[in-house]
């Protein structure tokens, strides 16, 4: 009996694992839940089997899911495991509950609380300082686009949801084929509303991906994106060489040259492109800014968006915030921070944006306290300073607006959408990828881009360090990827939909009403337990 289970628990790692990008295929997720459903309703049945139990089976599973799928944070830092270590025990403790609530309400629905209890915690994973979204469900169909257009209304929460009803239904008419379900009307509606489910998105998604076009009439830029692969482990943040930050800024500068003319409107550089210490107090004096700012001459159109560590000194009347640092030698205060920053035509202001979700264990830690063991990827690390405001990046004469996403915040959609309701227009992603060496990692978070590409129905630009540079069109197409550990430089015409998307105006509701409907499942199956051990008692 328990080692079949165990296989069972087995079988839905490995199937969720074989569902994900970049060398899964997305519709296995339609069954993977279905041997981990099977292992919970035996504990649920078997007298001789206890919730410990099941949350040894259920760990297996989810350990194997995170394992198989994000392995490649060990290039990092072995310390990075506890990334799916913690993640896969959270897993868990979530399937926990739904088992609790189960084993308190009706059987005769409750199955269908699964789909609500995972969403809730797929949003509130988002939410806090360890955030790790990387394996919210929906996020597995990145790489078959032309099956979520719809994600412009639902965004990645509404492929979750499709995901998790889907195996709640095949569990419904696998378990209980002989019992309820014996009525052929009941089995009847079952196999159909299935087949809705499974069928009807899709083909809604086809149609509305053949039938969207780039039009003409919308407001297009012309950009060239560089790729400079300097080699972030040693030559990027080469402490050594004074003057390594000179050298790579001519690489960089080299490489747009050979693209870049009067007719385009944006040069954009990738995540920490200058590793020069800016402080943002005087940055317009620094030499990069100054050096950048005298290759823009030569291109009077030219706006130049690129990635910097930066730093804030406080002056004595400002109040620091709880992420700024103290000097060594004095009694001053300053921040560091990750930054975006826009050069262009008007040379009285330079527009910066800090990038906000922080990688945790790199650029944030939970706690102040715990900041010493933040893994070390080069340049700053520790805990950043972040902003409230999601800045978009405007043109001198305000026409043109983009959207600054940092690396790790393209991963979040309904934050990413907050670019767009302060007027962004375009999007344009600067990553450095290099950190995971070539595995599956750079090539997940790349197709993870191209979801916010079809929520937003904006276009992208991507400019990575190293990986895979690119544009990413409105319907969440790949044009001109550059090849790993090359440096490339690549230009198009980025075209976006005019307007905001039904998602990028309300943001994850779809989470939220999940979670209103779980905590009324959830305080719904407390009351009937207490009510059950009252009358017992």
């Amino acid at each position: 009996m328990r080692g079949k289970l165990f296989l069972w628990s087995l079988l839905s790692g490995l199937l969720l694992s074989v569902s994900w990008p970049p060398y899964g295929f997305a519709p296995i997720l339609f069954v993977a839940f279905l041997p981990l459903l099977i292992v919970q309703h035996t504990v649920q049945t078997d007298n001789r089997l206890r919730a410990h139990h099941l949350f040894l089976y259920a760990y297996l599973t989810f350990l194997v899911w995170n394992a198989l799928t994000t392995w490649w944070v060990w290039n990092a830092s072995p310390v990075a495991l506890l990334a799916f270590t913690a993640n896969s025990l959270l897993m868990t403790l979530v399937f926990l509950v739904y088992h609790k609530v189960r084993l308190h309400l009706p059987q005769r629905y409750s199955a269908f609380t699964l789909p609500v209890i995972w969403i809730t915690f797929e949003y509130l994973h988002l939410q806090w300082d360890l955030t790790w979204p990387w394996l919210t469900l929906g996020n597995a169909f990145s790489e078959l686009g032309q099956l979520v257009q719809w994600y412009e209304y639902t965004g990645v929460f509404g492929g979750s949801f499709w995901v998790l009803l889907a195996n709640v239904l095949i569990f419904e008419l696998f378990v209980y084929r002989h019992t309820f379900l014996r009525p052929l009307k009941k089995k009847l509606a079952y196999w159909s509303a299935l087949g809705v489910l499974l069928i009807v998105p899709a083909i809604l998604s086809l149609i509305r991906y053949m039938s969207l076009r780039e039009p003409g009439a919308t407001t297009s830029i012309d950009v060239v994106v560089v790729q400079p692969n300097i080699d972030p482990y040693g030559e990027k943040f080469d402490k050594n060489d004074r003057f390594a930050y000179r050298k790579q800024l001519y690489k960089m500068l080299k490489l747009a040259a050979q693209k870049t003319d009067t007719a385009v409107d944006y040069l954009v550089l990738p995540e920490t492109a200058l590793v020069e210490d800016l402080w943002e107090n005087y940055i317009g004096n620094t030499w990069s800014i100054v050096r950048l700012d005298s290759f823009r001459r030569a291109f009077p159109k030219l706006k130049i968006v690129t990635g910097a560590s930066t730093y804030y000194k406080y002056e004595s009347w400002e109040t620091p915030p709880h992420t700024a640092r103290k000097f060594a030698d004095a009694g001053e205060y300053y921040d560091s921070y990750n930054t975006a920053l826009q050069i262009d035509a008007d040379s009285s202001r330079i527009q910066l944006y800090h990038k906000s979700k922080l990688v945790p264990g790199v650029e944030n830690m939970p706690f102040a306290w715990l900041s010493s063991l933040s893994i070390d990827l080069g340049g700053t690390t520790g805990i950043l300073g972040t902003q409230e405001e999601r800045t978009a990046l405007a043109s001198p004469d305000g026409k043109i607006k983009v959207a600054p996403v940092i690396c790790y915040e393209s991963i979040f959609g309904e934050y990413v959408g907050g670019y767009l309701e302060n007027g962004a227009e375009y999007i344009f992603i600067i990553t450095n990828d290099g950190w995971w060496g070539n595995t599956p990692g750079y090539k997940q978070h790349l197709h993870y881009g191209r979801l916010r590409a079809i929520e937003t129905r904006k276009g992208i630009a991507r400019a990575a360090n190293t990986g895979i540079s690119c544009f990413i069109d409105v319907r969440g197409d790949i044009h001109q990827a550059t090849d790993w550990w090359k440096p490339d430089v690549i230009r198009a015409r980025v075209e976006s939909v005019p307007g905001r998307t039904f998602y990028s105006r309300h943001g994850d509701y779809v989470a939220r009403i999940s979670m209103g409907l779980s905590f009324l499942a959830i305080g719904l199956a407390l009351v009937r337990h207490l009510r059950t051990r009252f009358k017992k008692s």
